[in-house]
């Protein structure tokens, strides 16, 4: 395991109803950085006590336990708050489910350090596990990001594997009663865009586990799409509202526009 703690970065992961699949992100995660945060949201599977387990026994690991099932983006803002009483700067937020790339931690941490006034974004590689109708479905929200950030850079709006100024973000959610659940990965990207969060993309894979393999997914087609169509009508509207400052932005090279 990482055995020199940052006092900056630290590892975030929201969990809920993964199985035994989540020690195995977090092992993975443990070995590539300290410190790392779960953020158990309402789990009833029983590893909320496995995950308090395993803190007990490693001090670069802290649990954090909901009461309820309240929804990723609201496990993930219970997390940046503690974060920032903590005094950390910035939040690599991964799922606990399998799908993102431990062992690029590091180099996304890294990428951080360099632009700490960025977002650094995971631009996903797909394999064959890759769900086809997800595969596509994604680019229709990825076009609609890029039309409401003005072109600002983000390559892909869902992936989830990214790093993140704590106090930026923060700022985002608390400012408003959206971004709890599944809406929540693309209205960050957007809003944190409109603030002058510039995105930086970094390439990683993304696994899509099976069920033999312990995969758990809580993915509605026909739920969580239809909260992204919502999400991206409010924020049409906002987009339009911001269009000026925003064109002026980038007409002048400001952020998030800057090279």
């Amino acid at each position: 395991m990482t055995t020199a703690a940052s006092a900056s970065h630290l590892v975030l992961i929201p969990s809920y109803n993964t199985g035994a699949q989540v020690y195995a992100t977090v092992r993975a995660a443990r070995a590539h950085w300290t410190p790392v945060w779960v953020v158990v949201d309402g789990s009833s599977d029983g590893t909320a006590e496995g995950l308090q387990a395993m803190a007990a026994a490693d001090p670069g690991l802290r649990v954090m336990v909901l009461p309820h099932n309240q929804g990723k983006g609201a496990a993930v803002l219970h997390g940046l708050q503690q974060a920032i009483a903590a005094g950390y700067t910035h939040a690599l937020a991964m799922d606990s489910d399998g799908q993102h790339p431990a062992d690029l931690i590091p180099a996304f941490m890294q990428a951080s350090l360099a632009r700490p006034e960025a977002m650094i974004l995971g631009r996903p590689v797909f394999d064959a596990s890759a769900p086809l109708l997800r595969v596509r479905g994604r680019r229709v929200s990825n076009w609609w990001t890029n039309l409401e950030t003005l072109g600002a850079g983000v390559a892909d709006s869902l992936y989830g594997f990214r790093v993140y100024p704590v106090a930026a973000l923060a700022a985002v959610m608390q400012g408003q009663p959206w971004m709890r659940r599944f809406d929540f990965d693309t209205e960050a990207v957007v809003r944190l865009a409109w603030r002058g969060v510039k995105p930086v993309n970094v390439d990683a894979p993304v696994k899509y586990l099976s069920a033999d393999e312990g995969g758990v997914s809580h993915f509605r087609y026909v739920r969580d799409n239809a909260l992204l169509s919502w999400m991206h009508t409010r924020l049409m509207v906002e987009f339009v509202l911001r269009l000026p400052a925003l064109l002026w932005r980038r007409l002048r090279g400001l952020p998030p526009f800057q090279a």
